[in-house]
């Protein structure tokens, strides 16, 4: 599986619809979700999977009105029961022997431990392979796209606390996972961190917490309000990511990422993160939340990503679906 900064043919997206995971404002994440599509529409193809006919005419009409070039957008009539492609989308190899080679890995999903309906959301791999045309692969054990970042060159993050948790594959050993992740990621080194941050429903996805920003520098998300409840878990996973070696030997650079402010809605403590940013073709879209940390958090990735310019687009009320750009995503590599 290629690093995320390298090129890519496309994104994929799943529309947002289910009102449950918005609860009482669904309609407010739009304005933010289709100017993330129309700046993906910037500098690459994107493709939406959406739930009918009649909802694809809403959506096109909306996203035009939003001014995204509609010329690099592809609509497929994939159903999905909710819009987290970046976890019930395939995962995308490249042959490293033969340049353009490309297959899918169709792990399957349970909705972070069966948590919600999810039996249209495991057939979008499938939806995708046949539109491609692309070799699947079924591992045939639960695993999700956010549950781990990739460098390209053999190394893998994720965390114990989604992967190791009873919820997702009962009867594998931390041995047998390791295995599986070598051989459908195409890794050699995993590195394993601790806990997730406060409010995440999938169990600690390493997509809010801690991403490859090149081949040998980490950027890791920290809490510094000793008092708040995320400041354990993420200085546990920065000591874990400073202790630990590459698959070349190395020590990475680790890059510190403050979080942003508490963002709580009906009482619910909401897993905002700087970390769940998107990488796309010179580009870098990262979720903002109206503090004072959003401009930090800008410069801190500009210094990651000095050839791509960063993108801060408002993700207060997508946040509230307990996910942001990075989940709603899963890229298509080039």
């Amino acid at each position: 599986m290629p690093a995320e900064w390298e090129r890519h043919e496309a994104t994929w997206l799943s529309y947002p619809h289910n009102e449950d995971s918005w609860p009482g404002k669904i309609e407010t994440i739009f304005p933010s979700y289709h100017l993330f599509i129309k700046t993906l529409t910037e500098v690459e193809t994107v493709h939406i999977n959406v739930q009918d006919e009649a909802a694809e005419t809403k959506i096109k009409q909306a996203l035009k009105d939003a001014g995204a070039f509609m010329v690099n957008i592809e609509f497929h009539r994939f159903p999905t029961n909710d819009a987290w492609c970046r976890d019930h989308g395939p995962a995308f190899l490249l042959n490293k022997k033969t340049p353009g080679l490309r297959a899918i890995v169709n792990w399957n999903h349970n909705a972070w431990g069966g948590k919600y309906p999810y039996e249209l959301d495991t057939q979008i791999p499938a939806h995708i392979a046949k539109y491609t045309g692309l070799t699947m692969f079924e591992p045939h054990i639960v695993m999700e796209g956010g549950s781990i970042d990739v460098n390209g060159k053999g190394d893998l993050l994720t965390t114990s606390s989604c992967l190791l948790n009873p919820n997702r594959n009962p009867t594998l050993k931390k041995e047998q996972i390791e295995e599986h992740l070598r051989a459908y990621y195409g890794v050699d080194n995993i590195i394993w961190l601790g806990d997730g941050i406060v409010g995440d429903d999938t169990d600690g996805h390493v997509d809010d917490l801690s991403r490859f920003v090149d081949t040998d520098v980490i950027i890791t998300a920290v809490e510094e309000n000793k008092n708040d409840e995320n400041y354990a878990p993420l200085q546990d996973n920065l000591k874990i990511l400073n202790s630990c070696r590459l698959a070349n030997g190395k020590q990475p650079t680790v890059v510190e990422l403050p979080m942003p402010d508490p963002v709580i809605w009906e009482d619910q403590r909401l897993p905002a993160s700087y970390a769940n940013f998107y990488i796309c073709n010179g580009l870098v879209i990262f979720p903002t939340y109206k503090c004072n940390n959003d401009t930090r958090a800008a410069y801190i990735l500009e210094e990651c990503f000095p050839t791509r310019e960063i993108v801060g687009i408002d993700s207060t009320d997508i946040i509230w679906g307990l996910g942001s750009f990075h989940c709603l995503s899963q890229q298509m590599p080039a």
